[in-house]
């Protein structure tokens, strides 16, 4: 359990903010809250897209979306970032608009127990150490130099396509969560980042509070000072903050026990190349098809979403590496060629042919 009083020698650096040690691992199969993905659905519509649009081929039910406690993957949730960020054409900004939607209370327990936490360091350290639980589509680190801090961004993870739209909506959600936890501007002196220069950053600037941004960055930085991390939060409550802290145990807890078998699933579906019977599933967990379904059922999903979420991830990579629509069809098992990309239509939007124009070459994380 933090302390208020945690302290951190010269140099240390604090876990991941965002992402785990299992999602650097292997991101695509990680549980995340339905709510983050909600917000997007929410800012596209205010955008004018419509929600077939938006969750076309992320498997996810539109009735699900106002069921706090449903959870996606994260594979799932980038391809739902790629419909939005296609569909309203990445146009630099918007990500800002998007992350100012996000305010503690979306967080659930985690914010509340941010809310509660005595010092900014001690609320940092919550969302440090439940990363797993916040919206951010790229893993953030805490390091601590001297009389300085930094938070460190690793947008690696993260497709290319995706990441500038991606930053703008994490920092945005950042700086709003923090202002809305501490009614007031966390001191920052520099900002770094890894997006080209553009007048709607100046943006940027006024929710940071600086008055300069280094962009085209090789990594994005916020640096601070040190002595910050020590200011006290308005609602501070250090025996609420361990409530919700324990909240936040339980619920990761119940996410990875239940991620087990949905993640092994899918990781059978990608060693068979998507092609396998639900039955052949089963045996290779040892499982009936009976339990499975009831396992997978549990988990929100069913095998039929598995499969064809795997199959349409397997045709982004054939493709993007270079195959051709005739044999990515027949690698993952279509009768036909014409089978395969009325099947891709239906969860990309686009033909087969269009995407593989446009991906070509570029390096996939998704799988």
């Amino acid at each position: 359990m933090i302390t208020a009083d945690s302290q951190r020698s010269p140099g240390e650096v604090c876990d991941h903010f965002g992402v785990d040690d299992a999602t650097l691992t292997n991101p695509s199969a990680r549980l995340r809250s339905i709510a983050g993905a909600a917000l997007l659905v929410e800012f596209a519509q205010s955008r004018g897209m419509a929600a077939p649009a938006i969750l076309r081929g992320t498997a996810i039910h539109e009735a699900l979306l106002h069921d706090p406690r449903a959870e996606i993957t994260y594979a799932q949730e980038l391809v739902l970032l790629r419909n939005i960020v296609t569909g309203t054409d990445d146009e630099p900004g918007l990500g800002l608009m998007a992350g100012l939607m996000c305010h503690p209370p979306s967080l659930g327990v985690l914010g509340f127990a941010m809310m509660s936490s005595p010092t900014v360091r001690h609320a940092a350290e919550v969302a440090l150490r439940y990363g797993d639980m916040w919206f951010t589509f790229a893993p953030h680190r805490l390091e601590e130099h001297g009389d300085m801090f930094r938070v460190v961004r690793d947008d690696s993870v993260l497709p290319p396509d995706l990441r500038r739209f991606a930053l703008e909506r994490d920092v945005a959600a950042i700086s709003t969560i923090q202002q809305d936890i501490m009614s007031m501007r966390l001191p920052i002196l520099a900002v770094h980042v890894t997006v080209a220069a553009h007048p709607i950053y100046e943006m940027f600037a006024t929710l940071l509070g600086v008055e300069a941004i280094e962009f085209d960055a090789r990594q994005t930085v916020l640096i601070g000072k040190r002595a910050t991390l020590d200011l006290p939060l308005p609602s501070g409550n250090l025996a609420t903050s361990r409530f919700y802290e324990q909240q936040c145990v339980d619920l990761i807890q119940r996410r990875r026990s239940r991620d087990g078998i949905s993640s092994r699933v899918r990781e059978l579906l990608v060693r068979r190349g998507g092609i396998a019977d639900q039955s052949h599933i089963a045996a290779d967990l040892d499982l009936s098809v009976r339990t499975l379904r009831r396992r997978l059922a549990d988990e929100g999903t069913t095998y039929r979403e598995l499969s064809s979420e795997t199959i349409g991830m397997l045709a982004e990579e054939l493709l993007t590496a270079g195959l051709t629509v005739e044999h990515v069809a027949g690698r993952l098992g279509y009768s036909s060629t014409s089978a395969f990309t009325s099947a891709f239509r239906a969860w990309k939007g686009q033909s087969p042919g269009h995407f593989a124009r446009t991906h070509r070459g570029r390096v996939s994380t998704e799988v």
